[in-house]
């Protein structure tokens, strides 16, 4: 079964910190490189980071230095640890396969606001 599930979303205040989660199935995971993305409000979903199965790592310049992307291969798990987050971080995370154009789960909201 493919499945994603995102969670570790909400409120916080600019400057704050949040750690984000993603459990995918076997099937998606195994020898992916797996990224997290985000769309706002009336915008297009941009990719935010990826890591490749072995750990290298690629980010947005916007989130370059205040994102760290990690990875647990024995649980099928991808992290996102967001810190220093301003307003215009607000959007929907979403995790995938980098590239990927379907098989989208819910996401998980992020707001940043005072």
């Amino acid at each position: 079964q493919m499945q994603l599930v995102e969670s570790g979303g909400g409120l916080v205040q600019p400057g704050g910190s949040l750690r984000l989660s993603c459990a995918a199935s076997r099937t998606i995971f195994i020898f992916s490189t797996m990224a997290w993305y985000r769309q706002a409000p009336g915008k297009q979903r941009e990719l935010v980071a990826y890591i490749t199965w072995s750990g290298a790592t690629n980010y947005a310049d916007s989130v370059k230095g205040r994102f760290t992307i990690s990875r647990d291969n024995a649980k099928n798990t991808v992290f996102l640890q967001m810190n220093s987050l301003k307003p215009e971080d607000t959007a929907v995370y979403y995790c995938n396969r980098h590239r990927a154009d379907s098989g989208w789960g819910q996401g998980t909201q992020v707001t940043v606001s005072s």
